[in-house]
């Protein structure tokens, strides 16, 4: 096998790991890149540390045919830039304590590139990043090398467009958006992601319009959950159903407005949004719709604490000292991952209001409860709380009946049970919206 066909991967998480078993699995040697020695150690034995449907095979499968490697940062990272030819960056880029990108990943993965960038290499970004970061931050870095982008070597841009429970399908089915710093560095790139996908490649123009593309995409999301979850508020105030006036509103063909909920959650919508926000500002503009989504869809872990108190006290409770049971504590439903879930800023704001908090959930595990700060217990305990909050729409709990139910308050966030099943059961039954 030539070295055109070697290709190391920085970045080993829920995007890294399939990207880089789906090229091995089709005759790309890849060494993959990772910080996490145990996650490393899993791989390499053909195991998947990422609970994902399909994922477990595909690692298997990789591993066992050779061409898939894990090694450790630093000295391998450097060996591994020096033997291969393409260098894929996916590294994380979450948010600093003021709402902006922390690059930090990104810059010292693009300084080992560097180190060992040969000519003809092919530098290629695959990292949610603010607009512009390839161009202003990644290229300068790779440059350090003495090699000139477009001239030397190649430099992409790809955002992946995959959601938990369904990354393999989405990697190998959905559109692929790709913009390079030069047609040719465009056009490698693209050849190269039409071996693992049968999904339509899109070249855009440039490295900032495909880094937008995918800011966009996120953001549309946010936005639209932020409008349904201010519908849902109004309507409470104005005693409407507003599960049933949006999913009606929906059948009108130019209306796609999704469901409201107690926040937004995952590494990308809660995130993304903040990103468009940070470049606008440095260029002296304002992104005020974005901006306004994001506060309403942060402020509604606080709107449910609202509806919580008063129910609380519609039945002679109070806040303080009341065992508070959460369903759930992923930020979506049938899937474990509970980065930046809603539950985090619910179990805040309980604790310093001195409510004692136990959650379940059946995919996450107890030691992620536990670090969210919540007291795990199983689903009967979480029953027989003085008030219940079923937070995330697993499947598991779509089958919970008033009889199943021993608290007297059940806040419902996601619309996934019926309120008439509720209504002479002698439980008091509140959700969002309703």
């Amino acid at each position: 096998m030539n070295n055109l066909n070697k290709i190391a991967i920085f970045g080993l998480g829920y995007i890294g790991l399939p990207t880089a078993s789906l090229f091995a699995n089709n005759g790309f040697q890849v060494v993959g890149i990772a910080k996490d020695k145990e996650k490393i150690n899993l791989i390499n034995r053909g195991i998947s540390p990422i609970d994902e449907p399909g994922l477990s095979k595909l690692v298997k499968t990789a591993v066992e045919s050779g061409n898939l490697r894990a090694f450790d940062n630093g000295h391998n990272g450097l060996e591994a830039v020096k033997n291969s030819v393409i260098h894929i960056i996916i590294v994380p880029t979450p948010m600093d304590e003021i709402n902006r990108a922390d690059l930090t990943a990104v810059k010292e993965t693009c300084e080992t590139i560097s180190k060992g960038l040969k000519k003809g290499d092919l530098v290629i970004v695959e990292s949610t990043v603010p607009q512009g970061t390839c161009d202003n931050i990644v290229i300068p870095i790779l440059e350090e090398s003495g090699l000139k982008a477009g001239e030397d070597f190649g430099v992409a841009y790809t955002p992946e467009r995959a959601i938990p429970n369904n990354t393999i399908y989405e990697m190998t089915h959905n559109a692929r958006v790709i913009g390079g710093v030069d047609k040719d560095s465009t056009n490698k790139a693209a050849d190269l992601y039409q071996k693992i996908t049968d999904g339509k490649i899109i070249k855009v123009k440039n490295l900032i319009t495909a880094e937008t593309v995918k800011l966009i995409e996120n953001t549309y999301r946010d936005a639209n959950i932020a409008l349904s979850n201010e519908i849902a508020m109004i309507c409470e105030g104005l005693g409407v159903d507003a599960i049933e006036a949006i999913t009606v509103a929906n059948y009108h063909p130019r209306v796609n407005l999704h469901i409201p909920g107690p926040g937004v959650g995952g590494h990308c919508l809660a995130i993304d949004p903040y990103f468009i926000v940070e470049t606008a500002e440095e260029k002296g503009m304002k992104a005020q719709l974005i901006s306004t989504a994001r506060n309403i869809n942060e402020g509604m872990p606080n709107h449910v604490i609202k509806i919580l108190t008063d129910t609380l006290q519609e039945a002679d409770q109070e806040i303080k000292g009341a065992d508070i049971g959460l369903l759930g504590v992923a930020y979506k439903g049938n899937v474990a991952d509970a980065r930046e879930t809603p539950a985090k800023a619910l179990i805040k704001i309980l604790k310093e209001k001195d409510a004692k908090v136990y959650a379940t959930d059946p995919h996450t595990a107890q030691e992620e409860i536990k670090a969210l700060g919540a007291e795990p217990a199983d689903m009967e305990q979480i029953l027989k709380c003085d008030c219940v909050v079923l937070v995330t729409d697993h499947d598991e709990y779509k089958d919970i009946k008033p009889e199943m139910v021993k608290s007297p308050i059940l806040i419902c966030t996601r619309p996934i049970l019926d309120p008439e099943d509720f209504k002479d059961s002698g439980i008091i039954f509140r959700g969002i919206g309703r």
